[in-house]
């Protein structure tokens, strides 16, 4: 068994971590403070191929695997994962073209994204359907050759930036199984009838652009499905089995960044003479830090390993994507008390470790809560 990473893989992390520090970094606090969408840097990254890598290189992308999706997340979000979302969810819903699209929406779509022509988003949570996906009201009904589509979806990312957008409607209403009501429908976001509404004051992921989105007769040729009809809630739930693993790394990538920003914060001080980094009680919280950091590490390149080898496996996906969330909001936690043991400084914006600390909840709240990701690993328990 080989946990090495492959030459070129370290070069990917590089390359990320990199670029977190050079592009990221000196623009963090202010976009988090503002809740500014960082388009420059996000055109920047897809200059530096880190957007979209997962994509085939004939669609523009660099054909590389979700390990290596994983690395770049894992490193940006180290830094700041508002702006990190915002580079790794510019593909986001078109990862559905990808799986279950047609040829020419592969090749229409997938390389405007690589290139920073295009945004795109996924329009799956409704303001009463979150994780019964299911439940969803958003309907879109057939006429002739087109479908017209009406209702809401909401705390959706990048839906005021984004050209185009995944949507998951309830095409067939009568049909007696809940589960297959549904289509994955592209909805271009400058048609006529679809608003973009900014959510503004969010915890956590700031400069995340999050909105609220509706859609009054909005008029989309057929030849927009994605895959079959039908077949929406199923594709949906490969998706998130699927990008799991991305939100994984950011879990590790957090809790890693609030390891090294308490380690550096403790360097300075010292306590009856001695470095406080000496005192065994405060090593002894270092040590579970590091533990639980590099478990989490382990179990999210397994998982995103295991979908590059075409063996996906959704327990192992949500356990990792559980226990990096877990971990994300133990370590940001314990060291931001930590720290705060010794200055106050700790809770004010200037001081990162309130931002990851802030940051991390939502990683326990968005692609799945951590409460349906303890369903999906029980119900797959033999």
């Amino acid at each position: 068994m080989d946990f090495a990473l492959t030459e070129n893989q370290r070069r990917i992390r590089e390359k990320a971590r990199a670029f977190a520090l050079r592009e990221i970094a000196p623009v963090s606090r202010a976009s988090d403070l503002e809740e500014t969408y960082p388009r420059q840097v996000w055109q920047k990254a897809c200059e530096e191929g880190l957007v979209g890598i997962f994509i085939p290189r004939e669609y523009g992308g660099q054909g590389l695997g979700f390990l290596e999706l994983a690395l770049v997340s894992e490193e940006l979000s180290r830094i700041d994962m508002g702006i990190g979302l915002s580079i790794l969810a510019a593909t986001f819903g078109s990862e559905n073209i990808l799986f279950f699209g047609r040829e020419e929406q592969k090749k229409r779509y997938l390389p405007l994204l690589t290139s920073g022509q295009a945004v795109s988003a996924g329009a799956y949570t409704e303001p009463d359907a979150g994780s019964d996906v299911a439940g969803i009201q958003t309907s879109a009904v057939r006429e002739g050759n087109e479908y017209t589509v009406n209702g809401s979806k909401m705390f959706i990312t990048h839906g005021k930036v984004c050209r185009w957008m995944v949507v998951l409607c309830v095409t067939h209403p009568e049909e007696k199984k809940r589960h297959r009501r549904q289509s994955m429908i592209l909805v271009e976001s400058d048609r006529k009838g679809v608003e973009a509404n900014p959510l503004k004051g969010k915890m956590g992921i700031r400069a995340s652009e999050t909105t609220e989105i509706s859609f009054s007769d909005v008029h989309v040729p057929c030849e927009n499905v994605i895959g079959e009809e039908q077949n929406g809630f199923y594709q949906l739930m490969h998706f998130f089995d699927i990008t799991r693993t991305m939100v994984a790394a950011q879990g590790v990538g957090l809790a890693q960044g609030a390891l090294g920003e308490a380690l550096h914060y403790l360097d300075d001080k010292t306590a009856g003479g001695k470095p406080l980094r000496e005192d065994q009680r405060i090593q002894f919280q270092l040590a579970e830090m590091a533990t639980m950091v590099e478990l989490a590490r382990t179990i999210t390149y397994r998982a995103a390993w295991q979908v590059d080898q075409g063996v996906p496996d959704p327990a192992l996906n949500a356990m990792a994507k559980y226990y990096s969330a877990e971990t994300a909001v133990k370590v940001s936690g314990i060291a931001l008390n930590l720290c705060a043991q010794w200055g106050p400084e700790a809770f004010y914006d200037e001081f990162a470790l309130q931002k990851l600390y802030r940051d991390a909840k939502i990683l326990e709240i968005y692609e799945g809560t951590k409460e349906v990701e303890k369903i999906t690993i029980a119900r797959r328990l033999r």
